[in-house]
């Protein structure tokens, strides 16, 4: 199914596509499960994206990764590459089909013993698990953004990083609510809301990238008791 949001770049086409075909390519066969995906038409990670992730990763080396929403486990395997040989990924879905996906996906890179699919609704799975994660990947339901952000406040460790993806609504987020077509209307007014939370929230610092749909990383400054 064609999803609409995927298509309404935020920021200028022209740009929107140097970024994504000028940057370099992801190398080996994660490389060519992206095209396929892109080939497809399957919703992953769009390439600007990729090579933020790559980069940033790199940079902070986490150990520890959950990423909320697996899909065909695309972006999971992409994160697994920079854990290093003690690190590991965990992921969560409860779509059967995206599971048997990306267990295909974890067999075929040979990533089954590097990444952990939690099979199940995250509202049920978030509090059985412990962490703590140095950096954890959100990319679900859009409108339970707000209600999954305490759980993975208090599973992110102290300095490390949420990252959140599709928060501008295809650009529309700023738009009236009244402009807003019905059907998108809970998700428009609960990712207005979970944005106004962490960008005041005084025990979190945040920054906003047009990337993709839109992302926002977020650091824990310190353990919050709230």
């Amino acid at each position: 199914m064609r999803n609409e949001m995927m298509h309404r770049p935020v920021v200028k086409q022209e740009l929107v596509d140097f970024m994504r075909n000028k940057q370099k390519k992801v190398q080996g066969e994660l490389g060519v499960i992206e095209e396929e995906a892109h080939a497809a038409g399957v919703p992953i990670i769009p390439h600007e994206t990729v090579v933020f992730l790559q980069f940033f990763l790199d940079q902070i080396k986490p150990k520890n990764i959950l990423e909320i929403g697996t899909a065909i486990g695309f972006s999971s395997s992409l994160m697994a590459q920079y854990v290093g040989e003690d690190g590991h990924v965990t992921t969560i879905d409860r779509f059967d089909v995206m599971i048997r996906k990306a267990k295909v996906t974890y067999e075929r890179l040979g990533l089954t013993d590097k990444v952990t699919l939690l099979e199940g609704q995250a509202a049920e799975v978030l509090p059985t698990l412990t962490g703590p994660y140095d950096f954890i990947f959100m990319d679900s339901a859009k409108s339970k953004y707000i209600e999954f952000l305490p759980e993975c406040l208090r599973l992110l460790r102290v300095g490390g990083v949420l990252m959140v993806d599709d928060v501008f609504q295809a650009g529309t987020i700023l738009d009236p609510i009244e402009e807003i077509p019905r059907s998108q209307r809970t998700i428009h007014r609960k990712l207005n809301q979970f944005l106004d939370t962490v960008m005041t929230h005084p025990d979190l610092t945040s920054t906003l990238l047009p990337l993709g749909d839109g992302v926002i990383m977020i650091t824990k400054e310190r353990e919050i008791t709230e």
